[in-house]
């Protein structure tokens, strides 16, 4: 087992005995918690993949560098917040979600989650994360708008985040090209207030 997520299971116990669901955010099957070190070889693995990346943007090979500062030195960039989505039994990781663009004064963010390997597609894992964090948004960040854009061609993603209340509010036509073909952008949003 590794010190980092021995850590993890640590604050697992104590976020237990004393009610802090800040630090962790515990679903019945993920765990949202910190990205740490262990978590850089996977995530660089799924940012290069071309398979996974058509999904989300146009392809772009990785510069480790840049990967490792950006995925660790979050601290200093109060924009942004990252969470590692683990299964309760494992130190593994399996995914993010991001929220990004934090606007506190306009309580607004955007959120992107992606499961990383395909063997754990289809279990619920990404929709359970997302509800997490959008709980999150609402309960510790205060916020009153959360955003989401998806593909329009992702039939499953656009099911997921519309059962979570997610509303299509525009759609930018032909805005990506992927593959040798145009990809329509669908944006999407979450009012928390409400």
């Amino acid at each position: 087992m590794s010190l980092a997520y021995s850590d993890l299971l640590q604050r697992r116990a104590y976020a237990a005995a004393n009610d802090d669901r800040i630090s962790m955010l515990f679903g019945s099957s993920t765990v949202l918690g910190p990205i740490c070190p262990n978590d850089l070889e996977p995530l660089f693995r799924w940012m290069g993949d071309r398979d996974i990346e058509r999904f989300s943007e146009p392809y772009r090979p990785q510069n480790w560098y840049h990967h490792d500062s950006f995925w660790l030195n979050s601290d200093n960039d109060q924009s942004r917040i990252f969470f590692a989505i683990r299964l309760p039994q494992g130190p593994q990781i399996v995914g993010f979600v991001q929220i990004y663009s934090i606007h506190l004064g306009d309580r607004s963010a955007r959120i992107a989650i992606r499961i990383g390997e395909s063997a754990h597609y289809g279990k619920g894992y990404g929709r359970e994360a997302l509800a997490l964090a959008v709980e999150y948004c609402r309960r510790h960040l205060n916020l009153g708008r959360v955003e989401i854009t998806v593909f329009k061609n992702n039939a499953v993603a656009r099911r997921i985040f519309t059962d979570l209340g997610f509303v299509e509010e525009k759609i930018e036509r032909r805005a990506l090209y992927i593959d040798g073909r145009w990809i329509d952008v669908i944006s999407m949003a979450l009012l928390l207030d409400g």
